[in-house]
């Protein structure tokens, strides 16, 4: 099917309860209903849990087989950003594409949350992220333009280099469930703070080759995927580099004053 212009996105209202937050536009969502809230387990107050998360695509220039109406095969996807398995936290993904597409709205409901398609023009493609009922009932938007052709327009068309476009984001949960906690300590693909001193929770039971079927690691486009996550350590070195730097100019101001002091009692102590 051929894909026209960009559709425009509808713009919604927020609603300002606490949900899950998205990092980069703080974006909350509404509390489980009262009947959602019977079924899960308690809430623990200032906690929170995030999960980095890539969404984005990449697009392949068809050469000598494209035509007036398929010009690219492109994938969108979104993905843990250390390519790990994320099955614990996004139950689905719904991806809306252009209504020129025959069946527009996909829903993926296992990893890898991606679909791949064929065309020629580039729209913005509304990705919908549905979380387990124990994370949270409100499903989160996340909304990416699809790229076909390199920003620089003087580069060259190649079917062997793709156009590799992707944002990086961290959905937080605040105040998480018991069993969301209990369920995603110690998993690689989840930012889980330090638990309160006595506080422990049954190692969870999976199986190595179950997970390894949800991660991205060993993903056919794994070798055109951006690694965040180098970037968000030199990130952090660099603010820990910052902290250390201002304290260290703190501490010499108070040495100098307590120099200072030193010599304006000098000649009091000679008399």
């Amino acid at each position: 099917m051929t894909n026209s212009s960009s559709p425009k996105k509808n713009e919604q209202d927020q609603p300002e309860t606490s949900g899950p937050v998205l990092k980069s536009l703080k974006t909350k969502l509404s509390k489980p209903e009262d009947a959602e809230k019977k079924i899960l387990s308690k809430k623990f107050k200032d906690v929170e849990i995030s999960v980095p998360i890539v969404y984005g695509n990449i697009a392949f220039w068809l050469g000598k087989k494209a035509n007036e109406y398929q010009s690219h095969k492109w994938t969108v996807y979104v993905r843990g950003a250390t390519n790990e398995d994320t099955r614990r936290v996004i139950k689905k993904v719904v991806f809306q594409l252009h209504s020129s597409f025959n069946n527009p709205t996909r829903v993926v409901e296992s990893p890898p949350f991606e679909l791949s398609e064929q065309g020629w023009g580039e729209f913005e493609i509304a990705i919908t992220l549905h979380f387990h009922s124990d994370v949270c009932e409100k499903p989160l938007s996340l909304y990416h333009q699809l790229k076909l052709y390199p920003e620089d327009e003087s580069t060259s068309l190649s079917i062997k280099k793709p156009v590799v476009v992707e944002s990086y984001d961290e959905i937080v949960f605040p105040e998480p469930s018991e069993s969301f906690l209990a369920r995603v300590q110690n998993h690689p693909a989840v930012n889980v703070p330090r638990l309160p001193v006595g506080l422990t929770f049954p190692t969870p039971v999976e199986d190595p080759s179950e997970r390894k079927r949800g991660d991205t690691k060993d993903h056919p486009l794994s070798q055109w995927f951006t690694n965040f996550s180098e970037a968000d350590e030199l990130l952090q070195l660099a603010a820990a580099r910052q902290q250390v730097q201002t304290h260290i100019a703190k501490l010499r101001r108070q040495i100098t004053v307590i120099e200072g002091q030193q010599q304006q009692l000098k000649p009091s102590s000679d008399q």
